[in-house]
């Protein structure tokens, strides 16, 4: 995958570990919801990265090899198998990979897919989530990965989700109790959106600002991407910071 100059003018100023050799792979689930900033990460590292468009009834890969599942977020529901019946071969394909102990980031829905495939129920949130809102870290057990006590992130989202058995919350905002969890050591589901540059918040208005209704937790178009010029690059050095993490070397 090219990096776009833009894209490498945001990265500029992050810290990046010496570059290895990682298979990556990237389950997609509409055109306009990308890996944005994931792809220039994995482009530092020289990384062998995949993808699977699963709304197009792609074959899944053999998870043997794998070290890092990207799961990105989509308009759909975990909860709509009878009308998209493909999703019941990516949970169970999500889990697989969780299983054997690879990394795996799940973002939106990819983190309401991962709750489902590990037990975890997903339903209407009360109030949806869209825009540029603040997340709070929360008390978690020593070796989990820590988020700032406090940061501005970006949410898209009308559903949410119990923590799956065994799972530890990470993050909560006022809307969403769930914003962030870990299931064991390599696994993490973000409610919200970390690796959004400006063409993907253009990209994903473009597809459904019908959903900018005028609510306590949604902001307009302009507010919007107005924030993002101001909270983009923070989160993208939070991005980093979180592959770094999931992928990094087990000390055994």
């Amino acid at each position: 995958m090219r990096t776009p100059a833009r894209v490498w003018t945001i990265l500029q100023g992050m810290s990046f570990a010496p570059a290895s050799l990682m298979k990556a792979h990237i389950l997609q689930h509409v055109a306009f919801e990308d890996a944005g900033i994931i792809n220039a990460w994995l482009d530092a590292r020289g990384a062998e990265t995949s993808l699977t468009r699963v709304n197009q009834a792609a074959t899944l890969p053999d998870p043997a090899g794998l070290d890092l599942l990207v799961v990105m977020g989509g308009p759909m529901s975990v909860n709509d198998e009878a009308e998209y019946p493909w999703l019941v071969a990516e949970k169970r394909f999500i889990a697989q990979v969780a299983a054997q102990g690879t990394a795996v980031l799940g973002i939106c829905l990819g983190a309401q897919l991962i709750a489902s495939a590990h037990g975890g129920r997903v339903y209407r949130a009360p109030e949806k989530e869209i825009g540029w809102f603040d997340i709070e870290a929360v008390d978690a057990p020593q070796g989990c990965f820590r988020f700032p006590q406090r940061c501005t992130v970006m949410h898209w989202h009308g559903e949410t989700f119990d923590l799956p058995p065994g799972a530890h919350r990470l993050a909560v905002s006022q809307a969403c109790a769930n914003q962030a969890f870990q299931l064991g050591e390599r696994v993490i589901g973000l409610q919200f959106h970390l690796e959004m540059t400006e063409a993907n918040l253009h990209a994903i208005l473009a597809n459904c600002r019908h959903e900018l209704q005028v609510a306590r937790y949604v902001q307009t178009e302009a507010a919007i991407l107005e924030a993002g010029l101001q909270h983009c690059a923070k989160a993208h050095a939070l991005m980093a910071q979180l592959l770094d993490y999931l992928t990094r070397r087990r000390s055994t």
